[in-house]
């Protein structure tokens, strides 16, 4: 039988982006609902906060790939910089 705690506790260099954001979701709706434990409600925060560093290094990876493409052939990165800020 498997629970939803069996899914939390999977590893997490296993987790692609969109994994790590739906389960990230689905912390924070049974926080914001409610009905759980002090040890429960703190489970499931340490959890999040995993998920969410999961999903920073996922979007920092994706920003580092962007940027080395945007990049100019001899390096210059300063096509993108200037216009992301518009």
């Amino acid at each position: 039988m498997t629970s939803k705690t069996d899914e939390a506790t999977s590893p997490a260099d296993a987790l692609g982006y969109e994994q790590a954001r739906d389960e990230l979701i689905e912390v924070v709706r049974r926080l914001e609902t409610g009905g759980t434990t002090l040890e429960e409600s703190l489970a499931l925060w340490e959890r999040g906060e995993e998920l969410a560093k999961i999903c920073r290094r996922w979007l920092d990876g994706a920003r580092a790939r962007l940027d080395a493409a945007l990049a100019g052939p001899d390096g210059d990165s300063d096509a993108g910089e200037d216009t992301a800020a518009d």
